[in-house]
């Protein structure tokens, strides 16, 4: 797949792949940042990606990062729109500060990750009854 991409500060290397087995490329830091104890900051990730039709572009953090900095992504995992690839449109990395310590990254880490997804959009069908019965609620399989 031919992505394109462009770089914000090039003294920074382009994503890449760290091993053949990897479906996410590392996203760096832009710059340095100090996130203060229990505050949400978005560090730039240093570039705005094109993501190409029918895919979408998640965003996650690396296993290791809340082990090694105590930072979690905020809502989960990002996702990145088809649109969401203008010269403003550097992707960030939502993290909240878990410690009760300030935690500071510097310029170039890795905490996060891109993997893209094929998706589709649906066409909905409304229906007044659906044909399947329904099979019970959350954890109702833990019987």
């Amino acid at each position: 797949m031919n992505v394109k991409i462009k770089r914000v500060d090039k003294s920074l290397p382009l994503p890449k792949y760290e091993t053949d087995g990897s479906v996410g490329f590392d996203l760096l830091c832009r710059e340095s940042a100090e996130i203060a104890p229990h505050s949400i900051v978005l560090i730039p990730a240093n570039v705005i990606v094109e993501t190409p039709p029918g895919y979408m572009l998640m965003v996650c953090l690396r296993s290791s990062t809340p082990r090694k900095f105590g930072l979690m992504m905020t809502q989960g995992v990002g996702i990145v729109d088809n649109d969401y690839c203008g010269e403003a449109d550097e992707l960030k990395i939502q993290v909240y500060n878990f410690t009760d310590e300030p935690v500071t990254i510097e310029k170039g880490s890795r905490i996060a990750q891109g993997v893209f997804v094929r998706v589709d959009t649906a066409k909905w069908h409304e229906v007044d009854q659906m044909s399947a019965s329904s099979r019970g609620g959350f954890g109702s399989t833990d019987r």
